[in-house]
């Protein structure tokens, strides 16, 4: 039962204390899954992202239903996404009580303004942190590059990219195991 709580916790947290969706939350989901929990290893976490970002759905919800099934199965999984889900539900309600009566002022207006900047800050931090665990070839960085400036070029659909950076990393594994076995049988 502690996992259950914990899982449900933990991804309540979440849900409650980070604002601007899935990419303003990655960096917290790494703090608790990674560092805190150790439920996942940064690759793992990589993955759970990668993933997420393909299938339909919202990122954080996604990454908890992931790590809710690798901790506790299915009901770790039901946990863990109700967890998450919580507190935008919870905040949700509230704010579409009272946001009409507010909404036109002036200081709110320059509240989200403000909060769009810090999101941006967050998913900033969050390509930083992703970046330094990830990229460390120079194939990745080649592949990042063509991915970023096709993206601006031509809007295709995030599975592309996933898609595609998957096959290059494939090819890249089979070129070296086949190096390997050459150089295997000329020395």
């Amino acid at each position: 039962m502690n996992a259950y709580l914990d899982l449900y916790t933990s991804f309540f947290r979440i849900g409650a204390f980070t604002f601007g969706g899935g990419y303003a939350m990655l960096p917290m989901i790494q703090k608790e899954i990674v560092e805190k929990h150790k439920w996942a290893s940064d690759e793992e976490v990589m993955d759970y992202f990668a993933v997420a970002q393909c299938t339909p759905g919202v990122i954080s919800v996604n990454c908890a239903t992931f790590v809710g099934t690798k901790v506790k199965g299915a009901l770790g999984a039901a946990a863990a996404t109700f967890g998450v889900i919580s507190p935008p539900l919870i905040i949700i309600s509230i704010i579409a009580l009272v946001l009409q009566s507010f909404a036109d002022l002036p200081v709110v207006q320059h509240a989200f303004n403000g909060i769009r900047v810090a999101v941006c800050v967050l998913i900033l931090n969050a390509v930083i942190k992703l970046w330094k665990s990830n990229i460390k070839k120079a194939l990745h960085i080649i592949v990042f590059g063509v991915a970023f400036v096709i993206m601006f070029l031509v809007k295709l659909s995030p599975i592309f990219y996933v898609v595609v950076a998957a096959i290059v990393g494939i090819l890249d594994c089979v070129i070296a195991r086949n190096q390997g076995r050459k150089a295997g049988k000329d020395a």
